[in-house]
């Protein structure tokens, strides 16, 4: 019998070295662990009330003193037997059983191998791969991905992609990112068989997609933020006679003066027409009665840097509840309708100290 007829009869009964790079990479993809874990998957197993799969994993990366895991897997319906974690084991539990009859193991793992040329034949062409060593045999994922023709996506609509690399490692760092996409950036819920530490460290930080990925969903974040927080300045402003008077070149009398700002009337409040009883200076800034000239331009920088150095102490809910109405009213509404020049000048004779916290209750400073 030739070598290919009996490679031909041989893949029909039993899985080959050829098989395990895409069974690993398709259980990467649906467990989450990492190829060395799964190079160790037990044979015994449990099947509980038919839905799920209980087996006890080991993870060598711990040493000598290997720590062991239990785990539950979906099974999932028959014929959905390469979509769930379950499912895929006890499929691949029935194509080994006949092949780990002759190889005496109790791991998962049993190939087949033409053992003609080496002068092995019967029994002996049956192993149990990874059971002396994790990288025997040793498998090359880019090499199968070559043979498939996989390539990246091409650089433009001209030219064509090149030759795609697979590891392991990668696929896995891919699955792990996208199941924090998932979550929404959750990293407790997401950590599955690592801490929230090890999830990040050696998976998500320099990881290219996970950066664009965390960068939009932040510029998102902060655009609510600052929409919400926008539309809280409105709604207050509009309580309080409806509009602010920035005025670059306007004077406004001494004795009406705040601290960042001028009044055109504090003894009658656009909203009670009376002595205004504001919780804190920063109300101001949500007031018909507020002036911002360039005279305070510098004052309204200084508090502007004040409430920036805010956000390294405060948490960004809390920052932006408490600071948000005013940081958007002076980015959107203050400082637009200066000139270029009239910033410039400010910032270089704004006070170091913005008095934010005179206006504050001691037990809110941060």
């Amino acid at each position: 019998m030739t070598w290919r007829r009996r490679l031909a009869q041989a893949e029909q009964l039993f899985l080959l070295k050829r098989d395990l790079v895409p069974i690993l990479i398709l259980l990467i993809a649906l467990t989450g662990r990492n190829v060395e874990t799964l190079k160790d998957l037990p044979a015994e197993h449990q099947i509980l009330e038919g839905t799920a799969v209980q087996i006890q994993l080991t993870k060598r990366r711990r040493g000598d003193q290997h720590w062991h895991e239990t785990v539950t897997w979906e099974i999932g319906p028959p014929h959905r037997e390469l979509d769930t974690p379950g499912g895929l084991y006890l499929l691949l539990h029935r194509l080994m059983t006949r092949g780990r009859t002759y190889t005496d193991s109790t791991a998962l793992w049993s190939i087949w191998r033409n053992g003609i040329a080496g002068g092995i034949t019967g029994i002996a062409e049956h192993m149990s791969p990874f059971r002396a060593s994790l990288s025997d045999p040793p498998l090359m994922p880019s090499e199968w991905a070559a043979g498939h023709s996989l390539l990246t996506d091409p650089p433009s609509e001209t030219e064509v992609g090149r030759p795609l690399t697979v590891t392991f490692g990668r696929i896995r760092t891919t699955i792990e990112v996208a199941r924090v996409k998932r979550l929404g950036g959750h990293l407790p819920s997401a950590a599955r068989s690592n801490s929230v530490e090890v999830l990040f460290g050696n998976y998500l930080r320099g990881d290219a997609s996970a950066a664009e990925w965390s960068a939009e969903t932040l510029t998102a974040a902060i655009a609510e933020a600052e929409s919400a927080a926008l539309d809280a300045h409105v709604r207050a402003l509009a309580a309080a006679g409806g509009s602010l008077k920035v005025v670059p070149e306007a004077a406004v009398p001494a004795d009406h003066e705040a601290l960042w700002n001028g009044c055109t009337d504090p003894d009658a409040h656009p909203a009670t027409g009376r002595i205004c009883r504001r919780t804190t200076f920063l109300d101001c800034f949500h007031c018909a009665n507020c002036v911002i000239t360039s005279s305070h331009l510098p004052a309204v920088l200084g508090l502007r840097q004040a409430l920036y150095e805010r956000r390294s102490v405060l948490s960004e809910s809390d920052w932006w509840s408490r600071y948000g109405p005013v940081w958007v009213t002076i980015e959107y509404e203050v400082l637009p309708k200066f000139t270029p020049g009239q910033v410039s000048h400010a910032e270089l004779i704004k006070p170091a100290d913005a008095l934010l916290d005179l206006v504050e209750h001691p037990w809110d400073i941060p």
